[in-house]
């Protein structure tokens, strides 16, 4: 167990502070006001994907100041990795989305792949729409398969962790946004 400890805090003090958490409270503040100009009448869904989206979702919710009903959705490629592979729906929503606008809620938009199936699972299970709300959104300097309809933050195309999003597993808690250093 020592060793687990002495190499997370190796990761986190090698690795570079992207964004913190000052810079996190202003995106979510004009996150809130985007997202409320657009949903604030249409009484929607908001369902949260976890585990990543926890974190914003928990700071952003309290910050949209008009009716909403929550859920969650659990779908996953990385399973504690740093490469994605075939998605797994472990948690489907448990409210009828027929006919519901939906906001989707997610820390990162890296390659889309997730985001991109749950948005399609949504659709099919009935959501009326579906928009994304996504902390941040990384750079990859190509076409992802979905484009998320509110961001928080641009990321470079580096391997990031904190606020929801993880390194091995560790370090979802930070009030920050860090990168792994390149090698």
């Amino acid at each position: 167990m020592d060793k687990k400890i002495d190499d997370a805090w190796k990761l986190l003090n090698s690795a570079d502070l992207l964004y913190g958490a000052t810079e996190i409270e202003r995106a979510l503040d004009r996150l809130a006001a985007q997202i409320g100009d657009a949903l604030a009448n249409a009484f929607p869904i908001a369902l949260c994907v976890m585990g990543g989206g926890v974190v914003f979702a928990g700071k952003l919710l309290p910050r949209l100041e008009f009716p909403m009903e929550f859920d969650y959705l659990h779908a996953t490629r990385y399973r504690g990795g740093t490469r994605g592979g075939e998605i797994e729906w472990a948690v489907l929503p448990r409210m009828d989305l027929a006919g519901r606008s939906v906001l989707l809620l997610d820390d990162i938009l890296d390659e889309g792949h997730t985001l991109a199936a749950a948005k399609q699972r949504l659709l099919e299970l009935g959501a009326a729409c579906v928009k994304i709300a996504v902390l941040a959104d990384k750079e990859l300097g190509r076409e992802k398969p979905v484009v998320a309809d509110f961001v928080g933050l641009s990321l470079p195309n580096r391997y990031v962790f904190g606020m929801g999003m993880d390194a091995h597993g560790l370090w979802r808690n930070l009030p920050g946004i860090y990168a792994m250093k390149e090698s």
